[in-house]
């Protein structure tokens, strides 16, 4: 039998976020350009189909433009960026993004954040409905349209930039969150509903329930799964390897790194917290799915952890449910990159998650 085609990504860590041991800060690791290009490269070399690049105001580095800077670079693979939605006036973020296609002859993809931005808080409802009204926009414009708009959030009349797309039409949105008012933003305005790590059945419920809210607006969704990921030609190994992450963590220091994120309070999170809160004494929620990463992180926090068979048979699991996607990371992330990539990856039929 033929295994599904599923689109594998990798992480580079713009956001502060790459770690030898977690908590514990190496200048090596911090997040530069040299650092996340390298990161990228890494994945490229290592036959990865996409790459997300986070953004965090008050962490790291800024996603659009690292973007276009990596562009050139990139002979195949796709850029996933992150986009936070209020950041940037819609009409000039799809001229940007527009260019960027262009630099990646039309591999973009877009990460639509619905976070708080820095010095702004917003109740959830407001926030979702800027979320889904910037998807609307981005979309039109991108589809190369012109837009009348009379939102909330937005009131505009504007045609499209000059600049367009390389397919003409506007990249794929992914986008995640667990809220009410976040479930039915997804299932209003994007393409690619992304789910951090839960438990097997809790990820059957999440794709039941949202596969049913596209149907009531007659869209239909793609599912993509955000984990990390600890491999090693033995079990034992790999469980070492994900033990080390923890070895120099006290928990003042992971509350604050946790503390730090704008999306610290959100649904997803707290539901991060419940899956560490009812694992096994060692972290495990369920075999080969370890939340200890959720010590030292905010939002995703937990990792697929095993030797080679283990980690591909977790992972077929997911795509027997109807996971289209992986976005996958691993400390330190170059390093976990190729480890990944040479084990794990030349066993997968994977490649770009198409329209």
């Amino acid at each position: 039998m033929t295994q599904a085609l599923c689109e594998v990504s990798w992480f580079s860590a713009l956001c502060d976020d790459d770690y030898e041991y977690l908590g514990v800060p190496d200048p090596a690791l911090a997040s530069s350009w040299e650092h996340c290009r390298n990161i990228a490269l890494t994945a490229e070399k290592g036959g990865f189909d996409n790459i997300l690049l986070p953004s965090g105001y008050g962490l790291g580095i800024d996603t659009v433009a690292f973007a276009a800077g990596i562009a050139p670079m990139l002979q195949r693979m796709r850029l996933l960026a992150a986009i936070r939605c209020g950041e940037m006036w819609p009409p000039q973020l799809a001229r940007q993004l527009a260019t960027i296609d262009q630099m990646l002859n039309g591999r973009l993809t877009v990460n639509i954040i619905s976070s708080d931005m820095p010095g702004e808080t917003l109740a959830s409802a407001p926030r979702y409905q800027r979320t889904v009204e910037t998807m609307h926009i981005l979309r039109t414009l991108l589809n190369g349209e012109a837009l009348d708009f009379d939102g909330e959030f937005y009131k505009l009349k504007v045609e499209p930039p000059r600049i367009r797309t390389v397919s003409g039409k506007s990249p794929q949105f992914y986008f995640g969150g667990l809220s009410e008012d976040a479930r039915e933003a997804a299932a209003k305005g994007c393409d690619v509903y992304l789910m951090w790590p839960d438990t097997q059945e809790a990820v059957k419920e999440i794709l039941a329930d949202m596969t049913a809210r596209a149907t009531r607006h007659g869209r239909r969704l793609k599912f993509g799964y955000r984990v990390h990921v600890v491999v090693r030609e033995t079990e034992a190994q790999a469980r070492a390897a994900a033990d080390r992450l923890l070895s120099h963590l006290d928990a003042p220091a992971g509350d604050a790194i946790r503390a730090k994120s704008l999306d610290s309070q959100s649904v997803g999170v707290r539901r991060q917290a419940e899956l560490r809160e009812t694992a096994s004494d060692d972290g495990y929620a369920e075999a080969n799915l370890w939340t200890g990463i959720g010590r030292a992180r905010s939002g995703c926090g937990a990792a697929i952890v095993g030797d080679p068979d283990q980690v591909l048979a977790k992972l077929q699991a997911y795509q027997a449910m109807g996971i289209d996607a992986f976005i996958l990371s691993g400390y330190p992330h170059a390093a976990e990159a190729d480890l990944f990539a040479r084990h794990v990856l030349p066993r997968l039929n994977h490649g770009p998650l198409l329209p």
